[in-house]
């Protein structure tokens, strides 16, 4: 158990959510933990538990109101057990490569598909706060663009449908940097390699599309803080964030790779794992109208890399209180996922 008494193991959780009414045990106090109160008259104390209805439905004694425990989270009007989105939200936070559907439909025992993509669904839908704050600040920031997906059949000479994701990551200084330095210098010559003393901090990735100044600008603006340094390439589309109140520090290289590699190390090293994790663990088959959902999984995970467990009641939905896409919505097309 961690210090809060959460289960930091799968034996640990096992024990603790053995059931639906332990889950619905543990929504309760989430929800109310001075005890109950009836959100129609605000009147304290224990409800009325039916006997014979479901252990989410809780009953005023005094005006007689009822509460469903899951009211406003991403498990609100679902079918689906308690037990069952309790296992879902501890495989999503605690597995850093993540699961495709099926491997979930599997996991869970789930009878169909659709319920197991409904539910991965709606789980990402919670993973991105509104509220969050930009990142950047005393941390300088690389920015770039990738392409996600492959050559499609028909197509060649630089021609492709292939979607384009803009990222930003902040690049912090390790505590013990200085040590690092020392030691590195003892045994080799040369200058300390800047990826030896520094770490990747908070990361944000978005589906745009294109890459001119306006889309580019935009994400900048709206993800990172005023007044932060900002590392790019030297693509025209930057050469705006001075006047907008950043310092940009931006490398014009033509065909050097290995100076961008040097200037801009976090950003690519994560789009090189982004494509590995949809290549290995989802097969390259994800829909362009599905891949904001899939890039919010992997900032939500990469940002709680250090504490996964922490992650438990924000991807159920019981912090947020996201809104989640139904069923219809998904496979219409209607839903638009919001971006990391």
């Amino acid at each position: 158990m961690d210090p809060r008494g959460f289960p930091t193991s799968l034996p640990e959780f096992q024990k603790v959510f053995p059931n639906n009414q332990a889950c619905a045990k543990y929504l309760e106090l989430t929800r109310w933990p001075d005890g109950f109160v009836c959100h129609k008259c605000g009147l304290k104390g224990e409800p009325y538990r039916f006997p014979t209805r479901s252990s989410t439905v809780l009953r005023c004694r005094d005006c007689k109101a009822n509460t469903s425990l899951t009211s406003g989270t991403i498990m609100q009007s679902s079918h689906t057990p308690l037990s069952t989105w309790f296992w879902s939200a501890y495989l999503v936070t605690t597995q850093t490569t993540g699961q495709s559907a099926l491997q979930f439909q599997r996991q869970l025992g789930l009878s169909r598909y659709e319920t197991a993509f409904q539910i991965l669904h709606k789980l990402r839908s919670a993973m991105v706060r509104p509220e969050r704050d930009p990142i950047g600040d005393e941390y300088p920031v690389e920015v770039d663009e990738c392409f996600i997906g492959g050559r499609r059949r028909g197509e060649g000479g630089g021609v492709h449908r292939m979607p384009t994701v803009v990222g930003a990551i902040e690049v912090r200084l390790r505590k013990d940097a200085e040590q690092r330095a020392s030691k590195y210098k003892q045994s080799h010559a040369g200058g300390v390699p800047l990826k030896k003393l520094v770490y990747a901090g908070r990361l944000r990735l978005r589906v745009v599309p294109n890459r001119g100044s306006r889309v580019l600008i935009k994400f900048i603006t709206e993800n990172v803080a005023k007044g932060s340094t900002v590392r790019t390439d030297g693509w025209l589309s930057y050469e705006m964030l001075p006047s907008l109140g950043y310092v940009h520090d931006q490398l014009k290289l033509v065909g050097d790779y290995e100076k961008l590699e040097g200037h801009l190390p976090m950003i690519h090293l994560v789009f090189s794992n982004l494509k590995r994790w949809i290549l290995g663990t989802h097969h390259g088959a994800v829909g362009q109208h599905h891949l904001q959902a899939y890039l919010n999984e992997y900032v939500f995970r990469f940002n709680r890399r250090f504490y996964p467990m922490t992650a438990f009641n924000s991807v159920l939905g019981l912090a947020s209180r996201a809104p989640s896409p139904t069923y219809e919505q998904l496979y219409s097309g209607e839903w638009t996922h919001p971006a990391a």
